[in-house]
Parts: C-alpha cells; structure tokens; sequence
C-alpha cells in the first residue's frame, strides 16, 4: 500500500511539475543606443555615445522580473562629434582604450519596483575597475514584429556613474569636467 501511495504522488509531482524554460533576447542594434552626457566647465551639457555594443536578456519569466542582463561595449567606437575629443578620450588620462578596450555589465539583480519599472543592479567594469550600480529600467512591452514575426521587448534603461569611481580623467578637476555622467540606453530585443 505504501508503494503505491508513493508511486501516486511520484507521478502526481511528475505531472504537475512545469520546467523552467529560459529566453534568450539579444539586442537589435539597428534599433537600440546607448548615449551619455556631462557637464563641461560647469555651463554645458557635452553628449557622446558608443557605436557598437552588445547586449543580451535571459529571463524564464514574461514580465522579465527574473531577467539577467549582459552588456559589452567598444571603448573605441566612443563618438562625440568631435574627432579630436574622440582621440582624447580614448588617450591614457580618460578610457586608455588601448589597455582597456571594453567595458561590460552584468545584472546581479532585476527588481520589478512599479508596473513595468524595475531596478537593476549589476557590476560594471569600466577602465579596469569593477563597482557595483544599481539602474533604472523602464520595460516598455513586448510585440510581435510585423515582418519578422519574431517576439520584440523593448526597455529603456537610465543611470548616473562617478567618472572618478573609474578613474577616468582623475587629472581633471570637476569644475572642468563633471564628475557625474548620466547615461541613456534604448534598446530593441530580439528572442532567440
């Protein structure tokens, strides 16, 4: 008798059991940007933004509250509209792009605070150094694309950094040079 209790609630379990399926959503880079802005000489906004970049979602859930997020960018593809700024950005005394190419984040956790808002926590490594941020996420939906067919999310995601926190232009005081850059990113994902 009590084989065939547990043989009941072995099978019950067996049925009952959903398994975790894991999406993979990767950017669309014809539709996603990641922009940023400081203060110069404490008067005016100078804005730039990174050409290439890759990011990608994991997440089991639809609301993406369980999401996962990498992000990989190119230190070289930095552009301000302005060449020689360009060049000195990526010289030694700011993102010393020759030692340190890339800069990355990986989310540590994905908090859904409101409808559609999160909070995201991560590690970012940016100039060699690795500090912890926390971000804000607005998740604006998922459809299906028209041509593609394919399941589209997109999110934009809003942060503040302390350049010094990098140290990345250090020789610069902040009446010159804010200490604080905000950055934008608007992004399309695309589900495997």
């Amino acid at each position: 008798m009590k084989k065939a209790v547990v043989l009941v609630l072995a099978a019950v379990a067996l049925f009952s059991f959903k398994p975790v399926v894991e999406s993979i959503w990767k950017s669309d880079k014809t539709h996603s940007n990641i922009k940023f802005t400081i203060t110069h000489m404490m008067i005016s906004d100078v804005e730039g933004s990174f050409k290439n970049f890759e990011a990608k979602i994991t997440a089991s859930q639809e609301d993406f509250s369980d999401a996962v997020v990498e992000f990989t960018g190119d230190v070289n593809s930095i552009n301000t509209e302005n060449e020689d700024r360009d060049k000195h950005l990526k010289a030694p005394d700011f993102f010393d792009a020759a030692k340190f190419p890339a800069f990355t984040f990986k989310s540590t956790g994905f908090k859904k605070v409101a409808d559609k808002q999160y909070k995201v926590t991560g590690n970012l490594t940016l100039h060699g150094v690795t500090k912890e941020v926390v971000l804000d996420a607005a998740y604006r939906g998922t459809i299906d694309h028209p041509y593609s067919k394919k399941k589209v999310a997109g999110f934009k995601v809003t942060g503040v950094i302390n350049r010094k926190d990098f140290g990345i232009g250090t020789s610069y005081a902040s009446a010159m040079l804010g200490d604080e850059v905000t950055f934008t990113a608007n992004a399309e994902f695309i589900k495997e």
